[in-house]
């Protein structure tokens, strides 16, 4: 009886090895996942660098009380992407920055605009809502002037 005979034809260049349909859809897999992988990474630092972000922890890190309802070390995490309380716009821009420390956790609410693109943001609203529900306003824009602001 004879041995069955093999016909490869799909062969990459350069290489004596067959590529089966699972190698290629794995490798296609892993390139997809990485890109993918890469890309989340790439917009959570984008959005760590803006000045709406940066605004809003500096004030979180100079509220003594919030601090003190979250506890010592404070993490700050990756925002969700597709939560819908992310919102970013020419003019406009809301974060839901999850942040926890060893006392309790919960989100850091960002609200925060700009007169035209390539000005400067302003915050408008900042506050700290846990996951027990407690509220704990850091900062709000006075209804008095524009520039003045109330730090609660």
């Amino acid at each position: 009886m004879a041995a069955p005979v093999c016909i490869h034809t799909n062969r990459s260049p350069g290489s004596k090895m067959p590529w089966s349909l699972g190698k290629l859809v794995f490798s296609a897999s892993v390139v997809a996942g990485g890109s993918c992988a890469v890309t989340y990474y790439l917009i959570q630092k984008a959005f760590t660098k803006t000045s709406y972000y940066q605004l809003a922890l500096e004030q979180l890190h100079s509220h003594p009380e919030a601090l003190e309802a979250l506890g010592a070390p404070l993490n700050v995490h990756c925002l969700h992407l597709i939560d819908r309380a992310n919102f970013v716009d020419i003019v406009n821009a809301q974060l839901k920055i999850p942040v926890s420390g060893p006392k309790a956790e919960g989100h850091l609410h960002v609200s925060s605009s700009r007169d035209a693109p390539f000005q400067r943001w302003r915050l408008q609203e900042v506050f700290l809502k846990l996951e027990d529900g407690q509220q704990i306003p850091l900062f709000k824009v006075s209804g008095n002037t524009e520039h003045e602001v109330k730090t609660e």
